[in-house]
């Protein structure tokens, strides 16, 4: 297991090996990172075994910033048929995991693999089950299969608790009908992400208020009216009707980039598309003069040094 196996947006392959390459450096775990561009993919190559589990303890994945999942172990070439047997042979190194998820890279050659996955895994859960590999524990790794093709796994594991949320990283959200636009759930993901769900009803409700800057037509303001909150939507554009119906949502015709609230609100959302700074800076401001409590801030990376530029973004804003 000297393999450090991460899934990625397709794009962004160098950013991942950036990071990842960073806090091996820092935590001394020997190795290199690759991956090929659009493969929606990168690996660390440590060159001791014990180096992957290494950085998968001295890190949480929730506080990486470009892999969508990750897992540790090695790459297994598949016969045509009795691919499992060669599974449960190879498994035979591996601890026993208390969950199983197979999945994909994220691409249309992915995306094909995906029927193959739903109909291989029966088969596979109810083979490792016998063999005693997989039990129903939440408390033990999570055995984590990603297929390149249907001749060629990563047979990976990731503790319990340090994975993605989601197979594949990839948020499987539903998106609301009533909601004005897609980038609706950009908001709704960055709160299942950094807000535990069982502090949802103690941080996102209806006694609160919050301030959308950027707003129309109104997709993140949906999600703060969604859970009750009065709302006031900073932007020169049209905020959309149905929003305004709700009696919720004061639209302010202003620069957000300029407003500011007479008293202090519970949070501050902002998805203006802006350069990364200005919109750091945004949410510098208000959380350094208490004019939010909480804040969510969508940072548009530039086409290169993307890994560089938030690095230092969020150094800033930490200091």
């Amino acid at each position: 297991m000297n393999t450090l196996f991460m899934h990625c947006r397709p794009g962004f392959e160098g950013e991942v090996c950036s990071e990842i390459a960073e806090h091996a450096a820092r935590l001394g775990v020997a190795g290199y990172a690759k991956a090929k561009p659009q493969t929606a993919c990168a690996e660390f190559i440590c060159h001791e075994p014990a180096g992957p589990a290494r950085l998968m303890s001295e890190l949480r994945f929730s506080d990486l910033i470009f892999p969508r999942q990750w897992a540790r172990g090695d790459f297994v070439q598949l016969p045509e048929t009795d691919r499992i047997s060669v599974l449960l042979e190879q498994l035979s190194s591996y601890p026993v995991c208390g969950s199983l998820w197979l999945e994909v890279l994220d691409t249309n050659d992915g995306k094909e693999l995906s029927n193959f996955c739903k109909k291989f895994e029966a088969p596979l859960r109810k083979a490792l089950l016998g063999a005693g590999r997989l039990v129903d524990d939440p408390h033990l790794p999570r055995l984590l299969l990603t297929f390149k093709s249907g001749r060629e796994v990563f047979l990976g594991v990731a503790e319990a608790g340090n994975f993605a949320m989601w197979p594949m990283g990839i948020p499987r959200l539903k998106f609301p009908r009533e909601a004005p636009s897609r980038s609706t759930l950009k908001l709704e993901e960055a709160w299942h992400h950094f807000i535990p769900r069982e502090q949802w009803d103690e941080r996102l409700h209806g006694d609160m208020t919050g301030v959308d800057l950027g707003a129309a037509p109104g997709g993140w303001t949906y999600q703060l009216v969604r859970r009750g909150m009065l709302v006031t939507a900073i932007d020169n554009g049209p905020m959309a009707q149905s929003l305004m119906d709700t009696g919720l949502v004061t639209h302010l015709m202003a620069d957000g980039f300029t407003y500011k609230p007479r008293q202090t609100v519970d949070w501050m959302v902002c998805d203006i598309v802006e350069k990364p700074a200005r919109n750091a800076a945004l949410l510098e401001t208000w959380l350094g003069e208490n004019l939010c409590r909480e804040a969510v801030v969508n940072l548009k990376l530039p086409m290169k040094q993307r890994y560089a530029e938030v690095r230092r973004l969020l150094d800033r804003i930490e200091d």
